[in-house]
């Protein structure tokens, strides 16, 4: 090969590699922890970086004291970064396609409330792909796929994303229900209608916000109860257990509390009435999808799913 073709193909594969190590510096969020992650020293990060940004005659990150953020055009850098690492690992997964093997690191975002479900076969899942690591993201908190490098994310929503850089797989629907312990409907007696809730205490899962019960009959007939919260919280747990005690009637994912119903330590409340659904479903961006890894927990998350009935 001529040796400005060599020179030129040198240039090309440097400046990847710069791409690649701003890439991990931003998902990272530092130049340490991208150290960490890539296993390449810091100081050879943060050098090939600067190097980046002298090139291409920009700032990429502002550097503070408390922290890297990116500026305007490092976002846009970043977003072209993360693209063209994404099809590098493509290709290098086209490659290897022949051995079918997942490998690799991928990041899982669940819900709080849904990890036991995935916890239950995960070692059974990790054991059958050797080769896999899987960190999970447990958070209520809308994440970003593209710019936290979150290659899977469960979400349970009224409506399914229509983000058009991101594929949808629906599970399933997750029905809302009210329950309440025997306890506090003896004491007070159970309500006969959406409008007698007002004069019991009210336990809130907090993530869905608002401050009214959205409310639907078997007959379709619908009902918008206000709320007064004596408790409120994103965990399922703290729900269960503070209705369970007679602290208040709640408005739950049925999959969460049918233990506490098998067991009667809580009751069914204007069984005939229940909550908005939510639609089970997750989401991908197309690229990552086509990766064995990625295809692999998918598929994993989307049975466990399933099988739970959430």
């Amino acid at each position: 090969m001529p040796k400005g073709q060599e020179d030129d193909r040198w240039i090309v594969m440097r400046d990847f590699n710069d791409l690649q190590f701003f890439a991990a510096v931003v998902l990272n969020r530092g130049f340490s922890a991208a150290a960490r992650a890539t296993g390449v020293p810091k100081s050879r990060i943060s050098r090939r970086v600067a190097l980046l940004e002298e090139r291409l005659g920009v700032r990429l990150l502002d550097r503070t004291t408390r922290g890297l953020s990116l500026t305007e055009v490092g976002q846009q850098v970043f977003e072209h970064a993360r693209a063209a690492v994404i099809e590098a690992e493509a290709a290098e997964e086209a490659a290897q396609r022949m051995q079918a093997e997942p490998r690799g690191l991928v990041r899982l975002s669940c819900p709080l409330g849904l990890q036991g479900v995935i916890v239950a076969s995960m070692g059974d899942f990790l054991a059958a792909h050797p080769l896999l690591r899987l960190q999970c993201v447990i958070t209520n908190r809308r994440i970003d796929l593209v710019h936290e490098g979150i290659d899977v994310a469960i979400r349970v929503r009224e409506r399914l994303d229509t983000d058009a850089d991101l594929q949808v797989k629906r599970i399933g629907i997750s029905r809302r229900i009210l329950v309440a312990s025997p306890r506090l409907l003896a004491d007070k007696g159970p309500p006969k209608t959406p409008a007698e809730l007002a004069a019991f205490p009210i336990l809130h899962q907090e993530q869905q916000g608002g401050s009214n019960w959205f409310l639907t009959a078997e007959n379709g007939d619908t009902s918008s109860v206000a709320i007064e919260p004596r408790l409120a919280t994103d965990s399922f747990d703290v729900l269960i257990a503070a209705a369970c005690q007679g602290a208040g009637i709640v408005l739950l994912p049925a999959s969460q509390c049918h233990e506490a119903l098998a067991s009667g330590a809580l009751v069914r409340v204007l069984p005939e009435w229940s909550g908005s659904d939510g639609i089970v479903h997750l989401v991908f961006a197309s690229r990552r999808g086509m990766l064995p890894s990625v295809r692999a927990v998918i598929d994993f998350v989307a049975a466990a799913l399933k099988s739970s009935a959430v």
